[in-house]
């Protein structure tokens, strides 16, 4: 009777940091070639305009997860896409509005929603492997805090734009004459941490555990 060998398991390949931010910064371009207000553009766009360097800088002293890799790409061009239409005049949110007869464009909540549930996976990554909050009940309560206060800093940045621009914030304000705009971006926000750690706390707890059997293979050399 012939020995049946199982087959070795072969883990997914690794799409290259490279490919992300080659996404990202196409995506960020387009959207500056004509940008419906170039102030707007860039208030919209400025995290990414910061982040996309600095993650090429610190790819080998502090390579990130794959996963967060990719969700930075897609939030990039979230912001992107906002930046270059303003929120409020996106044209997918027009035909989300239209078809579901909403009352506004809701892409500025998706975009909050966004701003949660990416910034979960990059909080929680960085709190993993720099505290000693590994497997600790807390890392989820915190990490969803953490993001719940940046959340709150971007509606004061907000707030200081309608200070200084006046009328001229606006677009960057994206209130569409909603009273309570600033309490449903920071809702938004809250929602999104909570999804993204239900959804995908496991799958990064893998891939963190294959980063770290990537370095441990690196260093061993």
């Amino acid at each position: 009777m012939t020995a049946v060998h199982p087959v070795p398991y072969a883990a997914p390949r690794r799409v290259p940091p490279a490919v992300y931010a080659a996404v990202a910064a196409a995506g960020l371009a387009v959207s500056a070639w004509g940008a419906r207000d170039r102030t707007t553009w860039f208030l919209e766009t400025v995290w990414a305009l910061i982040g996309l360097p600095l993650l090429v800088l610190l790819r080998r002293r502090f390579p990130l997860t794959g996963l967060l890799y990719g969700l930075l790409a897609v939030h990039a061009l979230v912001l992107a896409m906002g930046g270059h239409y303003t929120y409020a005049q996106v044209p997918l949110g027009d035909w989300v509005r239209d078809t579901f007869a909403l009352a506004r464009n809701p892409y500025d909540r998706f975009g909050h929603l966004m701003q949660g549930f990416v910034p979960a996976v990059l909080v929680r990554e960085l709190l993993v492997r720099t505290s000693p909050l590994r497997g600790s009940r807390w890392l989820a309560p915190l990490t969803v805090c953490a993001c719940l206060a940046f959340s709150a800093c971007f509606e004061l940045l907000e707030w200081a734009a309608a200070e200084i621009g006046g009328h001229g914030a606006d677009a960057f304000l994206a209130t569409q004459g909603d009273v309570w705009d600033t309490q449903w971006d920071m809702f938004c926000a809250l929602i999104g941490s909570v999804l993204s750690l239900l959804l995908l706390s496991r799958v990064h707890d893998r891939r963190l555990r294959a980063l770290e059997a990537a370095a441990e293979v690196r260093a061993g050399r």
